[in-house]
C-alpha cells in the first residue's frame, strides 16, 4: 500500500467524519470506516465524488429514496444506501 493511498483514505474519512451535522458525521465516518479498506482505488475514487454530494442529498437519498442529482449513478451510493449502522 502506498504512502499516497493511505493519506487518500485518511482525507475520505476526515471528509466523512465532519460534515457538519453530527449524525451525518456518525453515518458516513461509520460507513467509511468500516469500507475504505475494501475498496479498490476506482471505488475510493468513486467514494470521493459520493462525498462530494451535499448531507440533505445523501440524507434524503437513504432515509426516502429521494433521487437527486443523479446520485443514484454513483457505485458507492448504492453500497451505502445498503449500509446500516
Amino acid at each position: 500500500m502506498t504512502k499516497k493511498l493511505e493519506l487518500f483514505k485518511k482525507k475520505l474519512l476526515y471528509r466523512a467524519s465532519y460534515r457538519g451535522t453530527k449524525e451525518m458525521d456518525i453515518l458516513l465516518s461509520s460507513f467509511v470506516k468500516k469500507h475504505v479498506n475494501l475498496f479498490t482505488e476506482s471505488q475510493l475514487i468513486g467514494l470521493e465524488k459520493f462525498l462530494d454530494f451535499e448531507d440533505e442529498i445523501i440524507l434524503n437519498y437513504y432515509n426516502f429514496d429521494k433521487i437527486e442529482n443523479n446520485i443514484d449513478k454513483n457505485e458507492i451510493s448504492k453500497i451505502f444506501k445498503k449500509f446500516r449502522i
